[in-house]
């Protein structure tokens, strides 16, 4: 029989160097602080006077001037009720149909299906800047300027798709022997689909909805040609009131910005548990 020896100091396998170990550690390090530094400016200049907004001197004269301005003086509240408005809508309405699109062509066989998808796959294709265009026409010719119908069925388009195709992927990873249970039991295709297949979809629902409510939330370019008066504007359009072609009111656009994050990652921490799952599930099979 023959002993092997293995030396003390001989590297494990699965066990990284201390070299190795303070490089990696170095580079998250690094890259935390470029990800941080960007929103603590944001939050700090928020909280100095206007004459150190541009300055490097983060703690001077701490005060919510900015914040009470913003409030008070400007129809701030009036963009958040609207931005709100816009967002709810699409996320409600863009998770219902893209759970139903995506759960209908992961299930059933009908004409027309591979057509959908891959309009669904097409149309995520096309930039902004080409859609604008078409889009604002047809919202004109349905009366729909100025309105915030208009701008949610604008964000469906945008959202729908991706989250149909996602969706798709998740239900695939969805056993059919629990759509069958369903149909032993007496359940409709939507019954089986509501009672049994959506509670195990979670995952994928909060992807769907934090894509949307994102897609609505932060878009700039479609609010900003569709909608106009301070009482129709969103957070988008009204954050270009505080820069002109003099400067830029730094002050009340940075507390804009840190009051426009809340409501961003609030939505995030409800979905973030589920956000892993819901996107790698829809991947795998997508």
């Amino acid at each position: 029989m023959t002993s092997t020896h293995v030396p003390a100091n001989a590297p494990v396998r699965g066990r990284r160097s201390p070299l190795a170990s303070a490089l990696l550690h170095l580079t998250l390090f690094v890259a935390s602080v470029i990800a941080v530094f960007p929103v603590l400016w944001v939050l700090l200049t928020s909280l100095k006077p206007a004459e150190y907004a541009i300055t490097t001197d983060f703690v001077k004269e701490t005060t919510f001037e900015n914040y009470t301005k913003l409030l008070d003086d400007t129809e701030f509240l009036t963009w958040f009720g609207n931005s709100l408005l816009v967002a709810g809508l699409t996320t409600v309405l863009g998770v219902f149909v893209a759970a139903t699109t995506g759960y209908a062509v992961s299930r059933f066989r009908f004409p027309g299906k591979r057509g959908l998808m891959w309009t669904l796959l097409i149309t995520q294709m096309f930039p902004v800047a080409v859609l604008i265009v078409p889009i604002y026409n047809i919202m004109a010719g349905l009366g729909l300027l100025n309105e915030p119908a208009g701008l949610v069925i604008t964000y469906l388009t945008i959202a729908v798709p991706f989250c149909a195709w996602m969706m798709k992927g998740f239900f695939d990873t969805i056993p059919r022997e629990i759509d069958e249970s369903g149909q032993v039991d007496g359940l409709t295709p939507f019954g089986t689909f509501w009672r049994l297949i959506l509670p195990l979809a979670k995952p994928g629902i909060a992807v769907t909805a934090f894509y949307s409510f994102i897609t609505a939330w932060g878009e700039v370019a479609y609010a900003s040609a569709f909608m106009v008066g301070d009482e129709n504007l969103t957070l988008a359009g009204g954050l270009q009131k505080f820069v002109n072609q003099y400067g830029a009111q730094w002050g009340p656009m940075t507390a804009a910005s840190v009051l426009i994050a809340i409501p961003a990652a609030v939505v995030f921490l409800f979905a973030q548990r589920h956000l892993v799952t819901g996107v790698s599930a829809g991947a795998v099979k997508g």
